[in-house]
């Protein structure tokens, strides 16, 4: 016998849900195995995360070496600061295409999410030449925002196809396993007295990764996918 500890996982999926997840992860990874260059240049996702101003380390993070014997430091447990921003961020393979920080007081429906769209479609004829062309391959979640007639009209509108998504799927979006904990990862531990000082941090922080960076996360999707589809559904850890 052994001890181990339970981890966290972010609903207790249905039998429905389990074969879901599993039809969607074969569907796109043939799709992505038919053609990967393809779907690397079509690709594009997005996901909105809240940043704090303040976020305390983890256990893991404040570590410090000591001399053999000596007592463990201590650390006094703190909280994160209410003072929080919402980003936006839309990327790809090559890097962010453009990142929306709502306001304050700011509803999200799919009129606002439809308006996203349409900034996104003007961010990528700047930035991604020959993308609109080819085709934009959008991953979203399924967020009742993100499903609604008027964002999926603008999607329509756009050019975009989007592709399917399972509920309750943050293990199958990049920007969830991949891209927003280690950009909290990197943060966790600095104090912030403005949302514009939480900005800056989260724009300089993305600016300095390379394209290799990006690559990375998109490319783990396919490895997921065949977990996914290896675990009937169920939840892929790593």
């Amino acid at each position: 016998m052994s001890k181990l500890s339970a981890r966290w996982v972010p609903r207790m999926l249905t039998s429905h849900q389990k074969l879901n997840r599993l039809e969607v992860s074969r569907t796109l990874l043939a799709r992505f195995q038919s053609n990967p260059a393809n779907f690397f240049k079509r690709f594009v996702t997005q996901d909105e995360t809240w940043v704090h101003h303040f976020d305390p380390e983890s256990k893991e993070q404040s570590k410090e070496w000591t001399k053999k014997g000596s007592q463990p430091p201590k650390k006094f447990k703190c909280v994160a600061l209410v003072g929080k921003v919402m980003a936006s961020v839309f990327w790809d393979s090559e890097g962010v295409i453009m990142i929306d920080y709502v306001q304050k007081g700011q509803t999200i429906n799919g009129e606002y999410c439809a308006s996203e769209l349409r900034q996104l479609k003007a961010a990528i004829k700047e930035k991604r030449r020959g993308k609109l062309r080819a085709g934009v391959l959008l991953l979203q979640d399924n967020a009742p925002v993100h499903t609604a007639h008027v964002s999926v009209a603008a999607a329509t509108q756009c050019g975009f196809e989007l592709l399917p998504h399972p509920p309750y799927s943050p293990d199958l979006a990049p920007s969830d396993f991949y891209l927003f904990p280690k950009l909290k990862s990197h943060l966790r531990g600095h104090r912030f007295e403005t949302d514009d000082d939480v900005i800056h941090a989260v724009e300089a922080y993305l600016e300095a990764q390379d394209t290799t960076y990006f690559q990375q996360g998109v490319a783990m999707l396919e490895h997921r996918w065949t977990k996914c589809i290896e675990v009937r559904g169920d939840y892929v850890e790593k």
